[in-house]
């Protein structure tokens, strides 16, 4: 399989609203290709409504605006999804569930080489031994690794994550933050979290969206490259800052 090149991805005047809230209003950005953009913000102020905009999930009469690459083309086809939940089909065992993709999509002439490269990418995270078990023998670190290696045989350019750590214990956490730092570091990565360290720790370049009606973001370039050391002093300096900016945030409705 011949890897996509990473796209970036451009918002041009999108406004969105839901019941009486207009969460975005005339919003425009551009997000790098190639880079770990990480939205950052509080609960409820549109970060998920965002991102399930950009994955074209959003009825095209719910909002107003384009989100396109920045070339013009769309970004259907180009994306792939993963959440706090790892979503595997309870029925089918870990390779099966890395598989459906392709076998949904009916792609004829690529079950072995996806096969091949499947049973790849499970050896290089740890999970050969359990490729036939089914979800409700994983622990939760194992589940997020099947659904990693899903989104990595998917080999989509641009690769979304909403939350996809925030049910996971710290030392799991840590091992899934390395693990999918390297395997996505030639795709273009849009993260949502709630964590400032977190998006410290992961980004390139940190949005920091703010309420209660989103017009533009605040934008921190962290120090130094990442994955970065939490403990790393002038990384608890920026952690401090970012703080300061949540807490500048206006009360949501």
């Amino acid at each position: 399989m011949i890897p996509h090149p990473a796209s970036n991805i451009h918002i041009q005047d999108f406004c969105l609203s839901y019941q009486e809230r207009q969460i975005f209003k005339d919003f425009s950005l551009n997000m790098k290709n190639g880079k770990w953009n990480v939205l950052l913000g509080r609960s409820g102020v549109g970060k998920s409504s965002l991102l399930t905009a950009i994955a074209g999930l959003l009825p095209p009469e719910s909002y107003q605006g384009t989100i396109k690459a920045v070339d013009g083309s769309v970004l259907s086809g180009k994306i792939s999804w993963m959440t706090q939940d790892a979503l595997l089909l309870p029925w089918l065992n870990v390779l099966e569930n890395i598989l459906i993709g392709n076998r949904l999509r009916q792609l004829s002439g690529t079950d072995a080489i996806s096969e091949i490269k499947a049973k790849s990418l499970l050896a290089d995270l740890g999970l050969e031994p359990f490729m036939e078990m089914k979800p409700e023998n994983l622990s939760g670190g194992m589940r997020q690794r099947t659904a990693l290696a899903r989104t990595l045989l998917e080999d989509r350019p641009i690769v979304l994550l909403d939350e996809p750590f925030s049910a996971l214990d710290a030392v799991t956490r840590t091992e899934m933050h390395d693990l999918t730092f390297r395997y996505l570091s030639d795709k273009t990565v849009v993260m949502i979290t709630h964590d400032p360290l977190e998006a410290l720790k992961l980004a390139d370049i940190i949005y920091i969206l703010k309420g209660p009606t989103i017009t533009n973001v605040e934008i921190l370039t962290p120090s130094n490259t990442a994955p970065r050391n939490i403990k790393n002093e002038r990384l608890l300096e920026e952690h401090d800052t970012l703080m300061k900016q949540l807490s500048d945030n206006e009360t949501l409705s």
